[in-house]
């Protein structure tokens, strides 16, 4: 999703990149979703993010984690600060937030190291159909040993679009902890991803450096 739509912070959706270029060559110009006029600088994202945590609303909480755990948007960068929001926009419902809070306890950044708790926020999420932490299921199954394991992991965020998961699997084929018909199973499931993906709006988004 990530590497074809953007965050729009008045209404805390993630916007496809070729609705928002079918919209624009109609001569919309506001938000494709709720018609708001976007912020023209960082000051005017920040409020309007900040309205959105008022009302507790679990992607704003979680778009505001970020800023603080990456010191953007003139914020000071906060690890622990940004972890805290990252828990308050999980148990709000947050996904992504989830996945923010297995990759933080699991590298032991803003919090102490905690790999057993960061899996239950990884299998949490990949439940819900988040793929990243599919993927880092996957990831941390093979730095168990567990070959496997992840490789049924990788073999669900390939088949959902994720490259990353379809190199691994081609590389523990390589190394003989996967089979051919695993990779080719991965390969065909990415493929058939990526198809159901495609959109000529999207496509010409991309030409346009969206």
């Amino acid at each position: 999703m990530h590497d074809h739509a953007g965050f729009n912070v008045c209404c805390m959706k993630m916007i496809c990149h070729g609705c928002i270029f079918a919209a624009e060559k109609r001569g919309m110009h506001d938000c494709p979703f709720c018609r708001t006029n976007r912020p023209v600088d960082d000051a005017g994202e920040l409020t309007m993010v900040r309205a959105r945590v008022l009302k507790k609303d679990p992607e704003a909480i979680n778009k505001l984690a970020g800023w603080y755990f990456h010191g953007e948007v003139g914020l000071q960068k906060d690890m622990r600060k940004a972890v805290e929001q990252w828990t308050e926009a999980a148990e709000l419902g947050s996904i992504e937030a989830l996945n923010h809070l297995g990759g933080a306890y699991y590298l032991g950044i803003g919090v102490e190291q905690d790999k057993a708790k960061a899996v239950e926020f990884f299998a949490k999420a990949a439940m819900q159909g988040h793929v990243d932490s599919r993927h880092n299921l996957g990831c941390h199954e093979l730095e168990e040993g567990s070959h496997d394991r992840a490789v049924r992991h990788w073999l669900i965020s390939a088949k959902m679009g994720l490259k990353e998961s379809l190199e691994n699997i081609k590389n523990a084929f390589m190394k003989g902890i996967a089979t051919k018909d695993q990779y080719t199973e991965a390969l065909k499931g990415y493929q058939d991803g990526l198809e159901e993906m495609k959109s000529h709006d999207r496509d010409e988004a991309k030409r346009h450096g969206y």
